[in-house]
């Protein structure tokens, strides 16, 4: 116990020494959760390689002309144990059990070399072994061999809920995996998104809970939010680290048949791919650190728990610091997210996995509109007269959130043909705290100050069965997914918002209108102690808006895809969606009213013909999206869901080996049963509205030559409202985004004796101009288009990888918002070391 709390406390020492100000947070859950599984977890790992009686087996491969092997694996048979050939054809396997094993050293493509070894306890076996191909062979075969196109993926899990390759897939989906966010060192899903073509975003996330729900993007001309995670509800408040993610799976176009209305937009899904245990010792520490007081230390941490290596456990963890570049504004976060995976027999396994997140920050700048475009005098943000390096907030103004997503997993193995997977998943999420905002004014001169404050948080619950399987009817090959989902959300949030009269306050007063530059008087009174004496002397109900809610969702689901030939591959599915709203809340009189009850039905149906097997497959699909609305018309007829229907085709590429990857689709979504007001009845709704939203996208992954590795992007949307309120009516909506984005990153790995492991990589985004507000009433207001750019060097050899990115490399000035304007970061340089174990 001692040293366990010797090593505790020299690990809280190290991290206050590298990032200080973590610990100014005040009572930040899950640091000693953090520090005690993180030592327990290394310890584990030590205690499991020195558990058994053991020895070591050390080597070297070499070609049959006498030079080193590098590359080459070699592997224990028996224990399905391997490493790789380092630059000096040398291998080292430590820790292995007593007794006789076949060594193999093998390539693709060339033939193993096999030798016998005995293991006795405490010592090293040395072995040479000697490959039957001379250099330049093997150079050729490591050259064919290699996953060359290193960011490309092929298949899923979760998109189809089956097992399926890209190319059998009629729906359009794009993969960040986490070699490419190691390439680009990104730390977050924010930035990793930015490599999907149309993903754009409109709000960094403000960790409140209620309808937060983290960082928003648009996609295919709709918003969407971060809602799932290995391809359940996992609901968020706050920004997404990515320590703990596989890969992130962005599906296209309404995707309501299989995942619900929940957790889908019209515009597709956005689902994250957590890390697994495996049966090996294992793990990497990063530490980082640079521009605006960036500070990140992470550790992965995996270890068997037992000789069989039936239950494994993996953690991960981060902890992060980052100051705004602006003169106040930081965010300090803590994430834990232990997993564990028992293999109870050959036919019955168990998952389990946390991700446990608390912060402490400021919320990010973003100005509302308090006046109309053309009062205001600009259509454009960069012509607002704010100054871009001004918070106009204090740094006490501190939100502070927490995040606890649970989930397990049962998988029973029925039949050689039949799976079923039962999924659980428990989120919780919490705010409490200030969150500044401001209204832009009329004349472009002034901004009104304003603050919320925040109590209280939401839980999501659900549950899935699902049931896997394939069966033949004659020669046609059925793969099929059924499966039930019940779905529940509660949300307990409560929000107090101080008025003033805009232009009334005196410099005492928390709420004022100030100047936007030059000498600002009373700049620093916009502070906690201005905030909680407003709060104490309002007269006001100090709730005046709440959301107090329970919905629930019981669905059922089935989805087939049918091989007609081996080249012809037809998906057909099915959902029914009972939506039960239990209604509001009102806490003052203790009255719940507008709940109601709604039956949806979401087919789905796709082609996929592959014009070239497992090369080339052109494709089509028709998907559906559908949205609960309550309320009657003026005759008294309950309305229907609101439904997005999409019709798609395209053509998707595996060619050269793999080394070129790519998608080319065009897309063209109707949504009807869009409410608008009825101009007989005004003080009704009529449910005839429509919202049309198409264009194309282009993706690619490709490796033209060895080494080099390419990932590019282009979308284009066209949305606009066509039968709606005469405010709106044929304008683009505000929350489509740009109607032109790109997306570009280039890596290079050298190859080369003597700068082997040294890389560059560099790209960045396009977005054109978006629109904030749109209607004819209050006029267009845009952010304008900008090109960002952003470059790394890395340096990987052994266990260590070096990294220095620059994000923005022309430290250009740019902004995001949806109903908002948004300032971003400007120029950052940051540096990272990495140790494997």
């Amino acid at each position: 116990m001692n040293s366990l709390l010797l090593c505790s406390n020299t690990y809280k020492a190290l991290y206050r020494k590298i990032v200080p100000d973590l610990f100014l947070i005040p009572k930040l859950p899950g640091c000693k959760i953090f520090l005690l599984l993180l030592v327990m977890a290394v310890q584990s790992s030590l205690a499991y390689a020195q558990s058994a009686v053991t020895g070591d087996i050390k080597g070297t491969v070499k070609t049959s002309d006498g030079k080193v092997a590098e590359g080459v694996t070699v592997t224990i048979k028996e224990l399905k144990r391997g490493t790789t050939v380092n630059r000096e054809g040398k291998f080292t396997l430590n820790h292995i059990k007593t007794g006789t094993y076949i060594l193999f050293a093998s390539y693709v493509g060339l033939k193993p070399q096999i030798l016998q070894v005995t293991v006795a306890t405490d010592e090293t076996v040395n072995v040479n072994l000697i490959l039957t191909a001379n250099s330049q062979q093997l150079t050729e075969v490591v050259v064919r061999g290699q996953k060359a196109n290193r960011f490309a993926t092929t298949k899923s899990d979760d998109v189809a809920k089956m097992p399926l390759n890209d190319l059998e897939n009629p729906q359009v989906y794009s993969t960040v995996s986490s070699s490419l966010m190691t390439d680009q060192s990104v730390h977050n899903i924010d930035a990793a998104l930015k490599n999907v073509p149309g993903a754009y975003q409109l709000w960094a996330a403000t960790d409140r809970s209620g309808f937060g729900n983290g960082s928003s993007f648009v996609l295919r001309g709709f918003q969407l939010n971060t809602y799932l995670r290995n391809g359940i509800a996992s609901n968020v408040s706050t920004t997404i680290d990515n320590a703990n993610i596989e890969s992130i799976e962005v599906l296209k176009g309404p995707s309501a048949t299989l995942f619900g209305s929940a957790v889908t937009s019209y515009g597709g899904l956005i689902n994250r791919v957590t890390k697994k245990p495996y049966d090996q010792a294992g793990g990497e520490i990063i530490y980082s650190g640079g521009s605006y007081g960036f500070n990140r230390l992470t550790a992965d941490v995996n270890t068997p728990l037992d000789s069989a290596k039936k239950l494994l456990f993996r953690i991960n963890t981060a902890l992060n610091t980052q100051n705004s570049w602006q003169d106040a504004g930081f965010h300090r976060n803590i994430f834990l997210a232990p997993s564990l995976i028992y293999k109870a027999s050959d036919r019955l396994s168990f998952s389990f996995d946390a991700e446990l997140y608390a912060s402490a920050g400021t919320t990010p700048q973003m100005f509302f509109f308090n006046t109309t475009v053309a009062a205001l005098g600009v259509n454009s943000a960069d012509k607002l007269n704010l100054d871009y390096n001004r918070s106009y907030i204090s740094n006490d103004l501190v939100m502070n959130s927490s995040n606890l997503n649970f989930s397990g997993q049962m998988n029973y193995k029925m039949s050689d043909n039949w799976t079923s997977q039962t999924s659980i998943s428990v989120v919780n999420t919490n705010s409490n705290g200030p969150m500044p905002y401001f209204y832009l004014m009329p004349g472009n001169n002034e901004i009104q100050r304003n603050v919320w404050t925040i109590e209280g948080g939401d839980q999501t619950f659900d549950l899935q069965q699902n049931f896997i399987g394939k069966f033949n009817i004659g020669s046609v090959k059925n793969r099929v997914v059924a499966g039930i989902d019940y779905y529940n959300y509660n949300a307990n949030v409560r929000y107090n918002e101080f008025m003033g009269t805009a232009g009334g306050q005196t410099a005492a007063d928390l709420f004022d209108v100030i100047n936007t530059t030059g000498n600002i008087p009373n700049y620093l009174n916009f502070n906690k102690a201005k905030v909680d004496s407003a709060y104490a002397n309002s007269p006001a109900d100090p709730y005046p808006y709440t959301i107090y809610t329970k919905e629930y969702i019981t669905s059922a689901y089935v989805s087939d895809v049918i091989n007609i030939t081996d080249q012809l591959i037809a998906n057909a599915a099915l959902r029914v969606d009972h939506y039960d709203f239990a209604g509001n809340y009102n806490p003052v009189n203790g009255t719940t009213s507008g709940g109601y009850k709604q039956t949806a039905l979401s087919p789905k149906f796709g082609l996929v013909y592959q014009l070239i097997k497992d090369k080339v497959s052109l494709f089509g699909n028709y998907q559906n999206g559908f949205t609960n609305e309550t309320g009657t018309d003026f005759q008294g007829h309950s309305f229907k869901p609101e439904e997005a229907n999409q019709l798609e085709g395209g053509v998707k590429l595996n060619a050269f080996d793999g080394k070129l990857r790519g998608t080319f689709s065009y897309y063209d979504i109707k949504v009807d049963n869009v409410l608008r007001t009825d101009l007989d009845h005004p003080q009704f709704s009529i449910q005839n509205g429509t919202q049309l939203s198409k264009g194309m996208e282009a993706e690619v992954t490709a490796n033209p030559f060895t080494g080099f590795n390419v990932v590019a992007g282009y979308a284009y949307n066209d949305s606009k409202y066509t039968n709606a309120d005469a405010d709106v009516n044929g304008l683009r909506p505000n929350t489509s985004g740009p109607q032109n984005m790109a997306n570009l990153w280039l890596s290079y790995r050298f190859t080369q004796d003597g700068i082997k492991g040294l890389g560059a990589g560099f790209g960045g985004n396009y977005a054109g101009k978006s629109l904030v507000e749109s209607s004819k009433s209050e006029g267009q207001f845009y952010v304008p288009a900008y090109t960002v750019l952003n470059s790394t060097v890395f340096y990987e050899t052994g266990r260590y990888r070096f990294a220095v990115s620059v994000d923005n490399l022309t430290n250009k000035e740019y902004w995001i918002g949806w109903y908002t304007v948004n300032p971003q970061q400007p120029r950052s340089i940051n540096g990272s070391v990495a140790f494997r174990f």
